[in-house]
């Protein structure tokens, strides 16, 4: 019998979990998830780190930091030492898969510091360092698409370097991330690199936008905009993908294609539904397409797993009620152009708290570890 994590499969979803651990690695539980749930990647973030470095319980960290600590490391080198080995690690697992796919998949995902995200050539010198620390050639960097992101985008890619473009929330921004991919190959192209082994994901989030959109129209409060909670989180990726489906079908990305470059592939970041009134795998039946990624906390993971029903593509038949859902917002009242900044300022900010928080914590550990 087919489970719903292959029928996603079959439709052309990967699926990768958005979660890393040093004991999720050791214990072998992240191979028994790609041999038992279908995942084929693996992303990271800054508050993923911190959960993990920073749990109390997990003592799988300890003798490394005793280890950083005798040899002087200050906390952030001790946290670029940590993560970038669990990436490594987890890149190891991840291999056969990279190489089944030819690079498609067996991905896994490392955030450049957060502190950089509004400062492009620090971006640039550090997705550089983390690409060479990490060694492995299904390493992702994860650059967020800010302003300042954009043409570090451009710059990593022309490097010769995989990107995850995170951060993504408006149709605006995203057209602009494309097209920082498409100048980063066509410069990598003119500088001989092979653009077959260049490989790039945009990572697009759901459910953030239906949190902030929905709490507006809590506050407009009529049946109409009532209405539209739950909705635009989903529209806003469908059209994301139309987006996707026109700017990879112009010339200008045809021509990069013809000589050897892959797609960029529209990932679903934010998918675990926070809403407990919406069905609990939202996120991934509705935004199912070929070429896709959703990105799953696991117990998004096991809840697909265990009970989504799958039903073939159910993004691109939507793109005319999308655009209707947008339609409605506008004159529901909801500024979505200022939805989508809130986000982005939020998102920068929530990582740069998580990043503080783990330097804090990996600061005390090695102090108490020099005791």
């Amino acid at each position: 019998m087919t489970s719903p994590t292959q029928a996603l499969s079959v439709a052309g979803v990967s699926i990768w979990l958005d979660d890393l651990s040093r004991s999720r690695i050791s214990s072998g539980n992240l191979a028994d998830l790609v041999a038992t749930r279908d995942v084929t990647g693996v992303t990271t973030n800054p508050t993923i780190f911190q959960g993990a470095i920073g749990n109390a319980s997990d003592d799988s960290y300890r003798e490394a930091l005793s280890r950083l600590a005798a040899e002087g490391a200050d906390a952030d080198a001790a946290i670029f030492a940590l993560t970038t080995a669990d990436v490594r690690d987890a890149a190891d697992v991840f291999r056969p898969v990279y190489d089944a796919t030819r690079g498609v998949d067996g991905r896994v995902s490392i955030e450049v510091s957060p502190d950089l995200a509004h400062d492009t050539a620090a971006t640039v010198t550090e997705a550089k360092r983390l690409w060479k620390a990490v060694d492995r050639p299904n390493t992702l960097i994860k650059i967020p698409a800010t302003k300042a992101g954009l043409p570090a985008i451009t710059e990593v890619i022309a490097a010769g370097i995989s990107v995850n473009v995170t951060l993504i929330f408006s149709l605006e921004r995203y057209a602009e991330v494309i097209d920082a991919y498409l100048a980063g190959l066509e410069r990598a192209h003119s500088g001989d690199f092979d653009l077959a082994s260049i490989h790039s994901v945009a990572s697009f989030f759901v459910s953030r936008v239906d949190t902030e959109v929905d709490k507006r129209l809590a506050a407009i409060g009529t049946p109409e905009a009532l209405a539209l909670k739950g909705k635009a989180g989903i529209a806003n990726a469908r059209l994301a993908y139309e987006l996707y489906e026109q700017k990879f079908a112009g010339k200008r990305a045809r021509d990069l294609v013809a000589v050897g470059a892959n797609v960029q592939r529209p990932l679903w970041a934010s998918t675990g539904v926070k809403d407990p009134a919406l069905p609990d795998t939202l996120y991934v039946t509705e935004l199912v397409a070929p070429g896709t990624v959703n990105t799953m906390p696991e117990k998004t993971l096991q809840a697909t797993f265990d009970h989504a029903v799958v039903t073939g593509d159910t993004i691109t038949g939507g793109y005319a009620a999308a655009h209707g859902v947008f339609d409605a917002l506008t004159r529901a009242g909801v500024d979505f152009a200022d939805v989508t900044q809130v986000l982005e300022d939020e998102g920068v900010d929530k990582f740069i708290a998580s990043w503080h928080d783990l330097q804090n914590t990996v600061a005390t550990a090695l102090d108490e570890a020099r005791r």
